[in-house]
């Protein structure tokens, strides 16, 4: 049997007649880059064994896209390309970034796709003489020529909606709080620390270092070239294992070989860079001690009973009203001037226990509902009645130890 591809080689919109499953509702998730991607994943559970429902994905335009189609072809899913997804009639959307979605033809859902509206946009794509607004939550995100573009906005916590308010009023209406996946995933994974331990290879006298990086020029990364052999040198190997999480958007921006070669000198020390794709959760939830910046990362780490420590906090970068603002008053900041064992026992005599649970609570006023409130509001915009069964949330999967999990030449994981 031939079938009769269209100019560009693909087969027919809406060929239904050449699926075994047809009269579907059908669902685009649309990928900006790898970490839109992980967090769109974490909707994906909600959608499965129904077989009313088809869920396909697509690429939308990005400077960091790479890493978005590389994580797809992880997960083995039907991609259409850009400009078909923007061409086709779909039942839902559903996208943790802005550029490009007013072309969709789908009721959209826009979801953040990091914890507390953490970072003020950029100035380069501001208007001179225009005040910086808050990632993800100003007209510029929502609106396109006077209009709201989603259908919904999903917010983490009850008290962005007075930042929605100031910032993007027209678009309140739509703004439904349903919570934070992340938020709940490492609370439902915590009980299980010492396991995920055990799975990384850390035996329970070595304690681990998590060092976390964002993106941009205001993040650790641009001081892990002083910190990390600062950490080889004055912590003793036999008590200390140093692992580095580094944003994505830094791996895809300026190329896999390159952040490989800027930390080459130090994983060959013993530091175990984590390739993108490693869930950066369990790491996190593993952690003894955590030392981070302005990224979503480190804000999680209030969820755990880890210090933190801060390498870099760039103010002028930061929603002033967010829990990360308020992160960086509580956690102490790293002095180039001290030891850093003085400086750990320092964050460990001064933890700040109750302030930390204040500003995780901050992150989720629907603290362990997120799959049952987002299941909710997908299938009332599909016109469909949800599955007749509890959403769960998951603890997440054991790991693979810390030397498996390092980016090699060829993208793949190899041993150090």
């Amino acid at each position: 049997m031939s079938v009769e591809l269209g100019p560009d080689g693909a087969m027919p919109r809406n060929p239904d007649q050449w699926v075994t499953l047809s009269g579907c509702k059908r669902i685009l998730v649309v990928v900006h880059t790898e970490v839109y991607g992980r967090r769109l994943r974490d909707l994906l559970p909600l959608l499965e064994s129904d077989l009313r429902v088809q869920v396909t994905f697509t690429v939308a335009p990005h400077a960091f896209s790479g890493g978005a189609e590389r994580f797809l072809r992880g997960l083995g899913a039907t991609v259409l390309p850009w400009e078909e997804a923007a061409g086709t009639v779909f039942d839902l959307a559903l996208a943790a970034g802005s550029q490009g979605v007013e072309r969709l033809r789908a009721p959209l859902i826009r979801l953040p796709h990091g914890a507390g509206h953490i970072k003020l946009s950029r100035t380069a794509d501001d208007l001179p003489g225009t005040p910086r607004t808050v990632g993800g939550l100003g007209r510029k995100y929502l609106m396109w020529r006077d209009r709201v573009v989603p259908r919904a906005v999903a917010l983490a916590h009850h008290e962005e909606l007075a930042e929605l308010g100031r910032r993007c009023p027209e678009a309140l209406p739509r703004a439904e709080v349903v919570g934070d996946p992340c938020y709940d995933r490492i609370a439902a994974s915590l009980p299980l620390r010492d396991r995920y331990r055990q799975a990384l290879g850390l035996p329970e006298d070595r304690q681990l270092v998590l060092v976390s990086s964002t993106w941009g020029s205001g993040s650790a990364f641009g001081k892990l070239d002083a910190l990390l052999p600062r950490l080889l040198a004055e912590l003793p190997e036999s008590r200390y294992r140093v692992a580095v999480l580094v944003h994505p958007n830094v791996w895809a921006g300026h190329g896999a070989w390159q952040v490989r070669a800027w930390l080459a000198g130090c994983r060959r020390r013993g530091v175990a860079v984590l390739p993108p794709w490693a869930d950066w959760r369990i790491p996190l939830i593993a952690a003894d001690w955590i030392i981070g910046d302005h990224g979503s990362v480190t804000l999680y780490g209030t969820m755990t009973k880890a210090p933190v420590l801060l390498a870099s906090f760039p103010e002028r970068d930061v929603n002033p009203a967010s829990p990360a603002a308020a992160l960086a008053r509580a956690a102490p900041a790293m002095s180039p001037a001290h030891a850093l064992p003085e400086q750990f026992a320092y964050a460990a005599a001064e933890y700040p226990a109750e302030e930390y649970a204040r500003i995780a609570a901050r992150i989720s006023s629907e603290p362990g509902r997120f799959n049952r409130n987002m299941r909710r509001l997908m299938y009332r915009l599909l016109g469909l009645g949800q599955p007749a069964w509890l959403p769960e949330t998951l603890p997440l999967p054991l790991p693979a130890p810390l030397v498996e999990q390092q980016p090699g030449a060829d993208g793949m994981e190899l041993p150090v």
